[in-house]
C-alpha cells in the first residue's frame, strides 16, 4: 500500500505532510504502508493507492482515484483521522 503526499512543486508542503503521515502510520502500526511525496503534475493513477493533497489543489486531482483532500496541511488531528479512514477503506485497520 502506498500513500502519496502532493503539492504544486513536490518540495516543501508535500514533504512536511509526508513526514507527518509517516509518524501517524507508525503510531497505527501500519507496516505495509510506504509514504512518498511528489509534485501533483507528476502523479498518475498508478502512482499510489491513496493521494493526500491540500484543498487548493483539489481540482487538479481528477482521475487519480482515492484522493484525500486536507482542509489544513498542518492540522495533525485532521491528518490522523484521514490516514485512519484511508487505512480502514483499504482494509488495513
Amino acid at each position: 500500500m502506498k500513500f502519496l503526499a502532493m503539492c504544486s512543486t513536490g518540495l516543501g508542503s508535500s514533504f512536511m505532510v509526508r513526514m507527518n503521515i509517516e509518524t501517524i502510520v507508525g503510531e497505527l502500526g501500519l507496516s505495509d504502508v510506504t509514504v512518498e511525496h511528489s509534485d501533483i503534475s507528476s502523479a498518475g493513477p498508478d502512482s499510489a493507492d491513496v493521494f493526500f493533497v491540500a484543498k487548493d489543489l483539489e481540482d487538479a486531482t481528477q482521475g487519480l482515484g482515492d484522493v484525500v483532500v486536507l482542509n489544513s496541511i498542518i492540522d495533525m488531528d485532521e491528518l490522523r483521522d484521514a490516514v485512519k479512514a484511508a487505512a480502514t477503506r483499504h482494509g488495513l485497520l
